[in-house]
């Protein structure tokens, strides 16, 4: 028998909203950073994020608008984690090539830029990946988990018909970005173990080459 899709509860979309929106606010505030990709493309990649998730929240039984969400944003984490890659590169160009003196606060407001990014990207990844996204979590399928959440590990300490929402998917990224292994999260799948040794591959380039470099040059 299957469930009304009007009577299945909606996660919240307003924490992964905020979120996509504060990262950008704060990268766009970081003074020199460096571009890859040009800024309309940044806005417009936003948009293509942010409508179909309100469109969601207000309409939670409309199936083309969940696929729409899901694709819109595994599409934005493509291309943002081509262009971190393609950023990354770029900042160990200068650092290789060119003397990095007098560019010190670029590099370090880049590598910040890069890191934020980071998070962000993959912690978008991760909430739509695992279990197939937050719909069909919440319709509580039988399809293996990516990750394995503490709360799923010892149901007696969490609350009745628990699921993992896009805030616990962002500490996820978060503590994949800076401890660079898994801490109170496993991964399981395989897929989840390559996206977590390729974010953690990013923030540590990130972190150990540019902005220690960056840093280390300042005045």
């Amino acid at each position: 028998m299957s469930i009304p899709a009007h009577s299945i509860p909606v996660e919240p979309r307003w924490p992964s909203a905020l979120a996509l929106l504060a990262v950008f606010c704060i990268v766009e505030a970081l003074p020199h950073h460096v571009y890859v990709i040009p800024e309309w493309v940044a806005y417009g990649a936003v948009a293509m994020v942010l409508v179909p998730m309100i469109a969601v929240a207000l309409q939670p039984g409309n199936d083309v608008w969940r696929r729409l969400e899901r694709n819109s944003i595994l599409l934005f984490a493509a291309i943002y984690a081509a262009n971190t890659t393609a950023e990354l590169a770029d900042m160990i160009g200068i650092i290789t090539i060119h003397p990095p003196e007098t560019r010190a606060v670029s590099l370090l407001s880049s590598s910040l830029s890069i890191w934020l990014v980071n998070v962000l990207t993959f912690s978008f990844l991760y909430w739509q990946i695992d279990r197939g996204g937050p719909y069909q979590r919440a319709l509580a399928t039988t399809q293996k988990p990516d990750w394995l959440f503490p709360q799923m590990a010892s149901p007696e300490v969490a609350l009745p018909n628990w699921q993992p929402k896009y805030v616990d998917y962002l500490a996820l990224a978060f503590n994949t970005a800076t401890a660079f292994s898994p801490t109170d999260v496993l991964p399981l799948s395989r897929r989840a173990k390559a996206l977590m040794m390729l974010e953690s591959v990013i923030s540590l380039l990130t972190l150990v080459i540019v902005a220690a470099r960056a840093v280390n040059v300042l005045p």
